[in-house]
């Protein structure tokens, strides 16, 4: 692991070398440059002061120390003349080197997770994500042992009421209750009701756009047959009965699943929704194709 940040501080001598007769500090410096490692470089601006003492003596040493300083000004560096503009050079550098390039930090190894903990996590989201494809696919798929039910194209008879209003009301009743039945499929009503329940939907709204699915395919045929001073008012009522097994036939196929999420002390309405199998039945019964 290499440093996040490299801070160089030159001074009067070159430094301890290697067998190639290369300082360690420039070893290093070259190896923070290979790995783009932030460098910055502290320069005394007035090298001459430096004591004697503190200073290189052979030329050799002299020239490779020159040469180092030489190759550490072709990157950020900054100079000082002093060990307290040093401190206030290096302060500020660290600041703006953070800024200008964040780079990841180091961690205790107290803080390292063990690998084998590592290793099992890692397996342990796997599985989960194969899970959660897995049930996902289940979820868009008819429920097994449905087979034998009746779905789809086949065919139901609805049992509905409406009731003729006559002008003559002296002669005849005012109200004229007829029962009437109606076949379909069960898609054809699906297709109706289901865009209802990508919310949930109550279970008296559900009935009512039962009522005006009747209504719209029963109207005009109902309306020719009353008499001339009878008309048909837009009031159809699905039979209970027949009400109760659109939905329970519609829950045993796992189109539609019930809400029992309670919604306050007064509200006693049922609610429904979409299964994700019934939205995947929903969009193939209602989506236009080309």
């Amino acid at each position: 692991m290499t440093a996040t940040i490299t801070f160089y501080i030159v001074g009067g001598r070159y430094g301890s070398t290697n067998d190639k007769g290369i300082s360690y500090t420039q070893m290093e410096y070259e190896y923070a440059i290979e790995k783009s490692v932030p460098i910055i470089a502290f320069l005394p601006k007035n090298p001459d002061k430096i004591t004697v003492g503190k200073s290189e003596k052979t030329t050799d040493l002299i020239e490779k120390l020159n040469l180092f300083k030489n190759l550490v000004q072709q990157k950020m560096c900054r100079f000082w003349d002093s060990p307290t503009d040093l401190g206030s050079q290096v302060s500020r550098s660290l600041v703006k080197l953070i800024k200008d390039k964040p780079r990841p930090g180091w961690v205790k190894a107290t803080f390292v997770p063990n690998i084998e903990i590592t290793k099992e996590l890692l397996e342990q989201k796997e599985l989960n994500q194969r899970l959660k494809i897995e049930i996902e696919s289940l979820q868009n798929k008819a429920p097994d042992g449905i087979d034998n039910l009746s779905q789809g194209n086949d065919k139901i008879e609805i049992s509905f009421s409406v009731n003729a209003y006559s002008s003559d009301y002296k002669n005849s009743p005012r109200n004229k209750y007829y029962s009437v039945k109606y076949k379909c499929s069960w898609d054809d009503i699906f297709s109706e009701i289901s865009p209802l329940m990508i919310d949930e939907v109550s279970e008296s709204a559900m009935r009512n756009k039962v009522n005006e699915f009747l209504e719209k395919k029963k109207y005009e045929d109902l309306a020719k047959q009353f008499k001339k001073d009878e008309r048909v008012p837009r009031e159809f009522s699905i039979d209970d009965n027949d009400f109760h097994t659109l939905k329970i036939q519609y829950r045993a196929l796992g189109l539609i699943t019930e809400n029992i999420k309670k919604r306050g002390v007064h509200d006693n309405n049922k609610y429904w929704t979409l299964t994700p199998y019934g939205d995947n039945i929903m969009t193939k019964l209602r989506a236009i194709k080309k």
